[in-house]
């Protein structure tokens, strides 16, 4: 007889997007007052950039011929035009050691971000900021890392580093109570609370992965939407992190990918445990698992680094950052306590009079027609505030702050 990895089994209900998708389905079929607008899950609205258009298009032409076309790439990391394209925009000009061949291109940080628990023990312990994106939580679930489930919501061997409003959104290092990490998820600009790690915040941890021999598992996808210039677009702009940290980036919302889908994984030669390159299992599991990103996306995604493609993609990036901005002055405005949303596409707001998460979600679906995301789905810190996303279109991104503010 068949067994099945009862680690799925744990899983509480459904992934968080998908439950918010069917109630906003059933609430859909009711007729609503007024045209759903959708600021909840981060998907980006507008096109492609010119730039990554022509590209896209001249290597599908490419295809069409025999002397041009592609088939399987002979490294699944990825073409070498995008991997050095990524190495000196991205980290040479930043003033890093990186280079091409610590790039590992993917299909997006989503994918990296669950599959990196490939190469890694299932005895490891696992640290997660308190709110978290659900993916690193749910995949060391599903790889049986995370122990039982609690009834404060927390599961038994996971460690969890408390980001509230108390702590600035950002995770102090764990007390001597609990288990030092292993692998340390840490993801700045932050889904969901919308804030940005300095340089200082980040060195305590390099210094504590170093000493303690751990991992942290940096999830940097919303670099671009960083306008303040102290603050660091990459971790290997701390000194240390080479030996201590893997980083992961995205096409998707930097050069709205989110269906071409691209990213990459960065991991630097000199990082090892137990006198094992870390890169090496990497590129072993997805030669294994994973033939690469299609040569036409790739093709597409160099052209972001294109002179013509930094400006389209730029001007993008504006675009939802002064979404971001209506968001959070017409709910300041409002009198609502508002988090986030200048260096970062997230707003994190708490919910009037300490009401629940997905309460007040509700209530902004069926009264407002808008739609956002409960902060209970990220964690039990996230209890008491929604997130909202500056991806929308920018007149229905206002209409949508209008509409709430009415409603409160």
């Amino acid at each position: 007889m068949v067994h099945l990895n009862e680690n799925f089994l744990k899983l509480p209900g459904g992934y968080l997007f998908p439950e918010i998708s069917r109630r906003v389905r059933a609430f859909s079929a009711e007729n609503p007052p007024k045209p759903l607008i959708k600021l909840g899950i981060g998907d980006v609205t507008q096109p492609l950039a010119p730039a990554v258009v022509d590209a896209m298009r001249k290597a599908t032409d490419e295809m069409a011929h025999k002397e041009t076309f592609r088939g399987y790439s002979d490294d699944s990391a990825g073409y070498d035009f995008l991997r050095n394209a990524i190495a000196d925009y991205d980290y040479i000009a930043r003033g890093t050691s990186i280079t091409a061949d610590e790039i590992y291109v993917s299909d997006g940080a989503k994918s990296d971000c669950g599959n990196i628990g490939d190469i890694f023990g299932t005895d490891n312990t696992v640290a997660v900021c308190d709110p978290v994106y659900p993916v690193y939580v749910d995949t060391n679930v599903m790889a049986g890392r995370a122990g039982e489930l609690g009834a404060d919501g927390r599961w038994s061997d996971i460690v969890y580093l408390p980001c509230t409003e108390e702590t600035g959104f950002f995770p102090a290092l764990p007390d001597a109570s609990k288990p030092i990490p292993d692998l340390i998820y840490i993801c700045s600009p932050n889904n969901p609370t919308g804030t940005a790690a300095t340089k200082e915040q980040l060195k305590v941890w390099v210094d504590y992965a170093n000493q303690n021999g751990s991992i942290i598992l940096f999830d940097s996808a919303y670099e671009a939407f960083i306008t303040d210039d102290t603050l660091p677009k990459t971790i290997y702009e701390v000194p240390g992190a080479e030996t201590c940290a893997i980083e992961f980036r995205s096409f998707s919302k930097t050069a709205g990918f989110t269906g071409t889908r691209c990213g990459y994984t960065v991991i630097p030669n000199t990082l090892e445990r137990g006198g094992v390159s870390v890169g090496k299992l990497w590129a072993r599991r997805q030669n294994t698992k994973f033939n690469g990103v299609p040569y036409v996306v790739q093709r597409a995604a160099e052209a972001v680094y294109s002179p013509e493609g930094l400006k389209q993609t730029r001007e993008t990036i504006a675009y939802y950052l002064n979404n971001a901005k209506v968001i959070r002055d017409g709910f300041e405005k409002a009198g609502l306590t508002v988090f986030g949303g200048v260096n970062a596409p997230y707003i994190w707001t708490k919910t009037p009079g300490g009401m629940p998460s997905w309460d007040f979600f509700d209530t902004l679906l069926k009264k407002a027609c808008v739609v956002t995301t409960p902060g209970a789905g990220f964690g039990p810190a996230g209890e008491g505030y929604i997130r909202v996303t500056a991806f929308g279109d920018a007149d229905a991104t206002r209409e949508a702050v209008q509409r709430i503010v009415d409603t409160l």
